[in-house]
């Protein structure tokens, strides 16, 4: 299986590039990163511009903001896409669906490769129905250019759909944005902090009772093993789709 990594000089770019190097059932057929061409990641050289590439697979680790001006080129090209790219809510989503018409090639888009990332959604969705509050935590690195993270974004998005809504207590927020943001309404808030990479907690609780799920990546080693799973499955499904519930069989 060709794989193309676009992103290719990020944390996140990078180490999957390495990973699907050493895969026994993938080749690295090229890297996409217009602001490092010429520089080497996993023993190739970062292209410039692919206009006419050969490959089974693209996987998009860019900035949010140029993400979907290349999924609409993959499209267009006919290309299956594995989304590693964070921000992506419902509208966002819904857009994606609006223009991926071929159903013969596949989106497939991933809040988090890391496994124990994708169990805690899980675990969280069963979870929500069972507790009147329920309210997300997430934590990662200063220099993350979007908040909340697309974790995050589809934690509280699962939540919602699942929940028994319970009237809010409002608040007198003496600082706007003090309870945070709301999605689908689940309270979200966005810690941005040296030194971190990713951290996730959800908070639950009931009368007499608190419960919490909570999830750490110490290193972007954490998403690889996802990343190829990701990468496989999308050569079985044609459409688009969201995270790796189904490739793992949850």
């Amino acid at each position: 299986m060709k794989v193309v990594v676009s992103g290719a000089k990020g944390n996140l770019g990078s180490v999957i590039a390495k990973e699907i190097s050493k895969a026994d059932d993938m080749q690295l057929g090229g890297l996409y990163d217009p602001h490092h061409a010429g520089e080497v990641v996993a023993g190739m050289e970062i292209e410039t511009s692919i206009e006419n590439i050969d490959a089974d697979v693209i996987v998009e680790c860019t900035h949010p903001d140029v993400v979907m001006g290349n999924l609409k080129r993959w499209h267009v090209q006919g290309k299956s896409v594995v989304v590693g790219t964070s921000g992506f809510t419902e509208e966002r989503i819904a857009d994606v669906k609006s223009f991926w018409t071929n159903t013969e090639t596949s989106c497939l888009i991933v809040p988090n490769f890391s496994i124990g990332a994708v169990l805690m959604m899980r675990f969280a969705e069963l979870a929500s129905p069972y507790f009147d509050s329920a309210e997300v935590i997430e934590r990662h690195e200063d220099i993350k250019p979007d908040a909340p993270s697309g974790t995050a974004l589809a934690t509280a998005m699962r939540m919602g759909k699942v929940r028994n809504q319970t009237e809010e207590l409002e608040s007198n927020e003496i600082v706007k944005g003090a309870r945070g943001g709301l999605v689908s309404g689940v309270r979200v808030h966005s810690l941005r902090m040296k030194g971190l990479l990713s951290d996730q907690e959800i908070a639950f609780s009931n009368f007499g009772e608190t419960f919490s799920l909570n999830h750490q990546s110490t290193s972007y080693e954490s998403f690889a093993n996802g990343a190829l799973v990701a990468i496989r499955y999308a050569r079985t499904i044609k459409g688009v789709a969201v995270g790796l519930d189904a490739a793992l069989g949850l």
